[in-house]
């Protein structure tokens, strides 16, 4: 076993844990929580190594990125490919027949063009609308009020599986200060049909994991945790 392979293991077992504690002190399943190895900006040769550990889902935020690993990484068939960057409607053919799940879709026009693309190589690609809680003018993800009709476009297109909403909060250094815009993504997906339409809710990474688990997260985004600075 390398140096890698050990590190990114003990890393990987301590995240899990610590999404364990964080379920089962908010009296959760922790089998009801997804982890996304976000693994930007690290090589191949990582995700090799989270993938020997048993890690199966993996994030990329860039197009060009997402391409070069699962096209260099095709042999594991069973590892499921995450975009979680701000995706373009001109980059949709490049993720469409390589991804499990584009977690950032925030218009009704993204979710159509992805769908175009899915259809076109025989795909259905899981979504997750992002949402901007926030409202940061520097962040991406649709108005509040943009949701339902996004949501709407979103069930009526071929190629794409509505799945859920994800959402960024404002950075903070307290974890506690992403609570509050995690409970309110939690009310929205309450507002338009609850769980049994929005079954996912995506939020959460290294440094507030465990406030996202308490606020009901079923998938948390953490790549410093696992595969260290980038």
């Amino acid at each position: 076993m390398t140096a890698l392979s050990e590190g990114v293991g003990a890393a990987l077992d301590a995240v899990r844990a610590r999404i364990d504690a964080a379920a089962a002190r908010a009296g959760r399943d922790p089998a009801a929580v997804t982890l996304v190895a976000v693994s930007k900006t690290h090589g191949p040769e990582a995700v090799r190594a989270a993938y020997a550990r048993g890690q199966r889902d993996f994030g990329e935020n860039y197009v060009q990125e997402l391409v070069a690993k699962a096209d260099g990484l095709a042999d594991l068939v069973d590892l499921r490919w995450h975009f979680i960057g701000h995706l373009q409607t001109n980059k949709c053919r490049d993720v469409a027949g390589r991804v499990a799940m584009v977690q950032t879709v925030d218009s009704a026009r993204l979710a159509r063009e992805l769908g175009r693309r899915a259809v076109a190589v025989g795909r259905t690609v899981g979504i997750l609308v992002q949402v901007n809680v926030a409202r940061e003018a520097q962040k991406s993800g649709c108005e509040v009020g943009e949701l339902a009709a996004i949501l709407a476009e979103a069930e009526a297109t071929p190629g794409v599986a509505l799945r859920g909403l994800m959402t960024v909060p404002p950075a903070a250094g307290d974890p506690a200060a992403s609570r509050p815009w995690f409970e309110a993504l939690r009310a929205l997906r309450d507002e338009h049909g609850g769980a049994s339409r929005l079954p996912e809710l995506s939020m959460g990474m290294t440094h507030d994991m465990a406030e996202a688990v308490a606020a009901g997260a079923t998938m948390v985004r953490v790549g410093t945790a696992i595969f260290g600075a980038r």
